[in-house]
């Protein structure tokens, strides 16, 4: 499965992405994560500056489940694959590096890298386009603005 330029996009109007992993005691975890990016045509990399338990789960179960979205037009996506801890000894590290501490300005330091195989793809989009299909992204801008209490563009 590709990244599609509509993920990417998503991808980067996100804030915070959630990372899903499960243990091997079948115990699951969600954690937010927020330096993440795109990387090559089918993975999604992730800093690990504070996720103890993500890195013990994905070592122990590498199925892992990561949603981000807009929280202003409430659409995204929810990815599933197969994650693996990446060390510094590790043949793509210092590039996939690179593409996180841009993120950061190497303020958040960070050893291992997350990196996922996307496998499957689902649209995350919010009920009230399904319940009313007339909504419109500049609507649903403007109704989560006034739930989030911020301010109007000028």
């Amino acid at each position: 499965m590709e990244l599609t330029t509509e993920i990417k996009k998503y991808i980067d109007k996100s804030v915070l992405c959630w990372l899903a992993t499960v243990s091997a005691e079948n115990i699951p975890n969600v954690s937010p994560k927020e330096i993440f990016n795109y990387y090559g045509a089918n993975k999604i990399i992730i800093a690990n500056i504070a996720s103890p338990q993500t890195v013990k789960n994905i070592k122990e179960n590498e199925s892992v489940c990561i949603s981000f979205i807009d929280i202003l037009v409430q659409k995204g996506f929810q990815i599933k694959g197969k994650a693996k801890i990446r060390n510094k000894t590790h043949s793509r590290f210092e590039e996939m590096e690179k593409v996180l501490i841009k993120m950061t300005g190497g303020n958040f330091p960070f050893s291992t890298i997350t990196e996922i195989i996307i496998e499957h793809v689902k649209p995350i989009i919010a009920p009230k386009y399904v319940l009313y299909p007339e909504t419109t992204e500049k609507e649903q801008i403007e109704n989560a603005k006034k739930a989030y209490s911020l301010k109007k563009e000028s």
